[in-house]
């Protein structure tokens, strides 16, 4: 069985995680992780948290983004971004596992 090769991380999502940190001052990584749910069988839980001894990490300076080791054959080769549009800003993902998605961009299918 091979290891599932970890997401990367956009320069733009790490400044913006590092924005976060500044503002509410505590000191977290960002969390991405895929559960089961949402309207196309999986969804994105993206959220603060502190990272765990198993989790798989990829840092940039200080910050910290970490995703456990059940998500990460779901996140292989996928791009953590972070983005600001009309409708509003937040964190997506570009998943090349994905076979369909939703159009909340937080739900998809394998």
């Amino acid at each position: 069985m091979s290891l599932a090769l970890p997401p990367s991380v956009t320069d733009r999502a790490f400044a913006r995680l590092k924005e976060i940190k500044e503002i509410t001052g505590e000191d977290k990584a960002l969390r991405v992780a895929v559960e089961g749910g949402g309207c196309s069988g999986f969804q994105y839980d993206i959220s603060l948290d502190t990272p765990a001894e198993d989790d798989i990490r990829l840092a940039k300076g200080d910050e910290l983004v970490v995703v456990d080791p059940v998500s990460l054959p779901f996140l292989e080769n996928a791009v953590i971004d972070f983005t600001e549009e009309v409708i509003g800003a937040r964190f997506v993902i570009d998943n090349p596992n994905a076979e369909a998605s939703c159009g909340c961009g937080t739900s998809f299918s394998m």
